[in-house]
């Protein structure tokens, strides 16, 4: 399920929404728009023809179901004094994704994906536009921090995790007489046993698969997997103590890995960290 993520910004005085959608952002032209009159500012600027020709160029890039004939058509009209078009128009006419109409009382008005919001800055206001991208830029830094952050505090509870899990290993798998290189093989088992419940390839496999990736198999694991790793890590030592077979214990925790992913992927406090 697609869910729509909503922040502001204030840009000299003003705040302007802003709605975040499968890693595409766009900003309110109305909230835009009233620091410098009324919503109407927007079908003035959208009967330009540079403004047609902006945003017909824009969706032939990013939207294949673009309807180019009803483009040219508006484009043609652009600049007569008859020619009038809004964003609502604009949208049936061309089946155009750069902009959404949203109604109600709270966050209604007209978006436009970032790349549309800034070149309508500029033609409000060389400054305010400025400003805008300042302030947007600060949001997206700000979030990314965040992401980092918990990304960290996962590999922080894996690590934590991993200890307990390999005290188990030593304590119940390990006899006292293994050498220490039969011993580095048992704790990489177990290690692998995991990666392929949760990842289902070993790490040797997944290295051969991706010969040019930064890192292990782990390093490149999403906020999702790195949850479900911690937890299979405890699970996981539990399993040892009680005496499972390596198989049984496979079994046990990749039926539980697509458990908890499955219900993480489905979460919307997880989404917010995104």
């Amino acid at each position: 399920m697609t869910t729509n993520k909503r922040s502001n910004i204030h840009v000299q005085g003003s705040s302007i929404t802003i709605l975040s959608r499968d890693d595409l952002d766009f900003i309110s032209l109305t909230d835009m728009a009233r620091k410098f009159g009324d919503e109407s500012l927007i079908y003035s600027w959208m009967r330009n023809r540079n403004t047609v020709e902006f945003i017909g160029i824009w969706e032939q890039i990013h939207n294949p179901a673009f309807k180019g004939i009803e483009f040219d058509t508006f484009k043609n009209q652009a600049g007569l004094n008859s020619f009038t078009l809004t964003p609502k128009k604009w949208i049936e006419a061309t089946g155009a994704i750069g902009f959404q109409s949203k109604s109600g009382r709270y966050g209604g008005g007209t978006y436009a994906h970032k790349d549309i919001a800034f070149e309508f800055g500029s033609w409000l206001s060389a400054e305010f536009k400025l400003y805008l991208i300042k302030e947007f830029q600060r949001l997206k830094d700000e979030e990314n921090d965040r992401l980092k952050l918990g990304w960290n505090l996962q590999r922080t509870l894996a690590k934590i995790n991993y200890r307990i899990h390999t005290d188990a290993i030593r304590d119940i798998l390990i006899p006292p007489t293994l050498s220490k290189k039969h011993t580095v093989l048992k704790y990489a088992s177990e290690a692998d046993l995991l990666n392929v419940a949760l990842f289902g390839k070993t790490a040797k496999e997944w290295r051969d698969a991706n010969p040019k990736a930064d890192g292990n198999i782990r390093d490149q694991a999403s906020i999702e997997q790195l949850v479900v790793l911690t937890n299979l890590e405890s699970l996981n030592s539990v399993l040892i103590r009680q005496g499972l077979s390596q198989p049984d214990r496979l079994q046990r925790l990749n039926q539980i890995a697509i458990s908890q992913m499955t219900t993480l992927l489905a979460s919307n406090t997880v989404k917010r960290l995104k």
